[in-house]
């Protein structure tokens, strides 16, 4: 396990915390210890419940874009990293999301892997992958939806606007809005409530409410790993990409 990852325990919840501030991005590195450890804490007979958190100003922004990307062979590193949120995807125990800051592209992708999502008035949620000139990531095309509704998740990932804690928890994005400062106590206290509950039970009805979801999420990974790879090879993409790292207005021509 790297120093990148905290893993700590709080009675019947596990706290995995991502530790690298301030925008906490993600590489598959990171996210197969992540996945290690909450495997590690499912199959520990006193954990009831994970909260995925992060130190410092933001929940997760995805992929750096800026450093490494998805390096030399896209196609092989998404798979890779998708392999690795698919793991999140299918946990046994319920997972709560303690969104500070802003959750972007594959950080959101993150967020939506759990079950619940606490935020704040100044949460950002961003889909950004169409201003980015890219197919939406991390199992989106069906977490999304499922979250917000079709239309919802058509708006965010079309227009690629940032939604707020308030609008999230309109949307069904948030489960729980409170006060700036407060998501990661807020986010474990509401894990407290769900392991108060029978384990057993509990695994039961999760299993039952999530019934063929990771097969739906397996399968929407498959096709958005194939649209990434061919939008990255054109010039949208790199004029996107190009105007995030600069903070510009990115213009496409569809080429």
């Amino acid at each position: 396990m790297s120093d990148d990852l905290s893993v700590s325990v709080d009675g019947h919840v596990g706290v995995l915390e991502f530790r690298r501030p301030p925008n906490n991005h993600f590489d598959l590195a990171l996210l197969r210890d992540l996945a290690d450890a909450a495997a590690e804490l499912e199959g520990a007979r006193g954990c009831r419940a994970i909260v995925l958190c992060s130190e410092g100003r933001h929940f997760c922004a995805g992929v750096d874009f800026g450093g490494e990307g998805v390096g030399p062979d896209p196609a092989a590193t998404l798979e890779a990293v998708y392999a690795q949120g698919l793991r999140l995807f299918s946990l046994a125990v319920p997972v709560v999301a303690a969104v500070q800051g802003a959750a972007v592209g594959g950080g959101l992708g993150v967020a939506c892997a759990a079950d619940f999502r606490v935020a704040a008035p100044s949460t950002r949620f961003h889909a950004n992958f169409g201003a980015l000139g890219i197919h939406q990531g991390f199992g989106l095309s069906a977490s999304l939806p499922r979250i917000v509704g079709a239309q919802g998740a058509a708006e965010m990932l079309y227009t690629a606007r940032r939604v707020g804690g308030e609008r999230a928890l309109a949307l069904g994005l948030a489960d729980r809005l409170v006060e700036d400062g407060a998501v990661r106590e807020a986010a474990v206290a509401f894990a407290h409530e769900i392991a108060a509950g029978a384990p057993l039970a509990v695994r039961s009805m999760r299993e039952t409410l999530r019934a063929g979801y990771t097969d739906e999420v397996r399968a929407a990974m498959e096709r958005e790993i194939a649209e990434q790879t061919r939008l990255l090879a054109t010039e949208d993409a790199a004029a996107g990409i190009a105007a995030s790292l600069a903070r510009t207005a990115p213009v496409f021509t569809g080429r």
